[in-house]
């Protein structure tokens, strides 16, 4: 799952955090897909059953982390010992830096990546503060600085990454520079519409990751 409630991606509603594995099971995760028609009675899959469908069908996987460190690191490292191919097919990235840094820790031979928007521990995606409070929204934003520093400074060297994941509305073919010199690749995401990928692809000459190959899509941050 990728967002904190699930009313974006599912026919359910609620925190992500607040539902039982089999409530999650019970929602359809195609129907707001625009090919639900096609794919009626879909079921959210496990981390397994995901990977595994990716496989068969030859995709490059990025495995997300959004929290639980340890029990993350846990529950991939066994991943990649049942399927070994995962080592050149697949990349595990997060927000945070521990996750990343306890991957490689734990399995060196696993690609990783770390991903950052600025701004994103004091405003969400669309630029709205998390916080009404001013003294912790400002508190939040001399985080994000910290974070932003440490994350092009020494960050990526320490986590040991092959890749950074950036939004999209920040990279620049200095930033594509900055980071090819280091012998990072710069992942952008989500690229969503023909005009950006076309950029992308002809200008930047970088990857990006995109909600479909075939069509315009909605924004997402």
């Amino acid at each position: 799952m990728h967002d904190e409630a699930v009313e974006r991606t599912t026919d359910g509603s609620g925190r992500l955090c607040d539902l039982t594995f089999d409530e999650i099971r019970r929602l359809n995760p195609s129907a707001k897909h625009r090919l639900w028609s096609k794919f009626q009675g879909e079921k959210v899959p496990t981390l397994r059953e995901a990977v595994v469908e990716s496989m068969h069908h030859n995709l490059t996987i990025y495995l997300d982390v959004k929290g639980h460190a340890n029990q993350a690191v846990d529950a991939l490292k066994q991943l990649y010992l049942e399927f070994p191919r995962l080592y050149n097919s697949s990349v595990v990235c997060s927000f945070m830096p521990d996750v990343v840094y306890k991957m490689r820790q734990a399995d060196r031979n696993v690609v990783t990546a770390l991903t950052h928007r600025p701004w994103h521990l004091s405003h969400f995606g669309d630029g709205t503060p998390r916080f009404n409070s001013f003294w912790k929204h400002n508190l939040y934003m001399m985080m994000d600085v910290i974070l932003d520093w440490s994350l092009h400074s020494f960050l990526w060297r320490l986590c040991g990454v092959s890749a950074f994941l950036i939004q999209k509305n920040f990279v620049s073919q200095e930033y594509v520079r900055h980071w090819s010199s280091k012998g990072i690749q710069v992942v952008a995401w989500t690229v969503n519409t023909f005009a950006e990928k076309s950029y992308y692809e002809s200008v930047l000459e970088s990857s990006y990751i995109t909600d479909s190959l075939v069509e315009d899509c909605d924004p997402h941050y």
